[in-house]
């Protein structure tokens, strides 16, 4: 697949078509020159005896044609063979087209991707300062976040459910499923107790109870008395359910009041051992393991890590598609943010810029043979006529003026070797 995307040059673009508009123009008046001066060399050559003055426009005219002739063969010899004639050292891109593109990408490792080269390019641009005012503009940082979006979307659509799946059970059983549970919450649970983070859990058990009691004293007293012996006189339940009622809404708001009181310390001393056992006691551990065994068994450990991959896909999937949610927005000004710093702070900026311009280097330093060889196999596999058809499209415009300048230097060689002689034979 790789080599078919390199098997031709690019496709001509509106550009070239510009170009090879203008190359067939500059061609076209190359070789008007030369026709004219082969036409001024028969008219004054066929004249020159009766008119002695049309020796020197003959001269001028032989000299542009020498000049425009070897200068048309120069120029073609680049990307052709002259009138199909295999002369040697002729149709020369074609025939080095390897060794051209070798030298080229020598060329570019060398003066291009050097780490001098790289380093002074980003030291004086000056990047971070750069992209800070870049994104800190509304509509480059919309712009960037909706990129991102997309491609958010791009790498949602790529991911396997089932490879997710598998990550995300894999990962809960390594860190959730198979370390003791005991251990971990007597440490946590520990430090909670001796904090004193229990006392609010009390105190909120303690109201409720006495909210309750104090807003549900029937239901109270239907429980009691249905603990007594139906033998009973009615009179005796109410006494008894008064009696019960008044002595635990007493105990209750006594232990809410008293800090001291014998059921918190017995609270926190249960607390206290519970937590010591879940670190210490065998048995306590195992419990604790037994339970989480039959809570989070291998079915049941599956199904939570696809409802978590699907939960997790499908907010983000609406996160992504709507640009006013709150993941898009925060990521947009979240860019603003990072846009101004950069902008705001020099320090950061040089920091940002120095770490690049090492990263940037490394990399150069790493890879740079393999980055230039790109330019070498490219060449590589382009056909030879079509390369050399591509670089004269890109510089054969001005390879014409070559044409045109030999043309009119060689005449006026022409006309000063030819006055410089007759100058001399009149001398002697």
């Amino acid at each position: 697949m790789a080599q078919s995307i390199y098997t031709a040059p690019p496709a001509e673009s509106p550009n070239d078509t510009a170009r090879r508009t203008a190359l067939t123009r500059m061609k076209r008046l190359a070789a008007g020159l030369l026709a004219l001066m082969a036409i001024i060399f028969t008219v004054s050559f066929a004249l020159q005896e009766r008119y002695p003055w049309l020796e020197y426009v003959r001269a001028a005219a032989e000299g542009g044609m020498v000049g425009a002739i070897a200068d048309w063969f120069a120029v073609t010899a680049l990307f052709r063979y002259p009138m199909g004639l295999r002369i040697p050292h002729t149709n020369i891109i074609a025939n080095r087209k390897d060794e051209i593109g070798a030298s080229l990408g020598e060329f570019v490792e060398t003066n291009f991707l050097s780490e001098a080269v790289i380093r002074g390019k980003l030291e004086s641009v000056g990047p971070a300062r750069r992209i800070g005012a870049w994104l800190s503009d509304d509509k480059n940082a919309a712009r960037l976040t909706d990129e991102l979006a997309i491609a958010g979307q791009g790498v949602l659509n790529l991911l396997g459910d089932n490879a997710i799946k598998n990550l995300i059970e894999s990962v809960a059983r390594e860190h959730l499923i198979q370390p003791e549970w005991g251990p971990s919450l007597g440490r946590v649970g520990e430090r909670l107790v001796t904090s004193g983070q229990q006392h609010a859990a009390v105190d909120l058990l303690l109201d409720r109870a006495d909210g309750w009691l104090r807003d549900h004293p029937e239901a109270f007293g239907r429980v009691v008395s249905q603990r007594l012996p139906t033998w009973l006189p009615g009179f005796v339940d109410k006494l008894v359910d008064d009696k019960a009622y008044r002595e635990v809404l007493a105990f209750v708001a006594s232990a809410r009041q008293d800090r001291q009181h014998p059921v918190r310390k017995a609270l926190d001393g249960y607390l206290d051992e519970v937590m010591h056992d879940l670190q210490y006691e065998s048995a306590m551990i195992n419990r604790v393991e037994n339970l989480k065994a039959e809570v989070l068994d291998n079915a049941k450990l599956r199904e939570f890590a696809g409802d978590t991959w699907q939960a997790i896909k499908a907010s983000l999937t609406q996160a992504l598609d709507d640009p006013t949610s709150a993941l898009l927005v925060g990521i947009r000004s979240t860019l603003q943010d990072i846009g101004n710093r950069l902008t705001a702070d020099a320090a950061l900026g040089s920091r940002i810029d120095r770490w690049l311009a090492d990263t940037a280097s490394h990399v150069i330093s790493a890879y740079r043979h393999e980055i230039a060889g790109v330019i070498t196999e490219t060449v590589e596999r382009w056909p030879a006529r079509e390369t050399a058809e591509k670089i004269e499209l890109q510089v054969g415009r001005d390879l014409q003026f070559i044409r045109i300048n030999g043309t009119v230097v060689g005449a006026l060689a022409g006309l000063a070797i030819f006055t410089f002689a007759h100058a001399v034979a009149a001398l002697f």
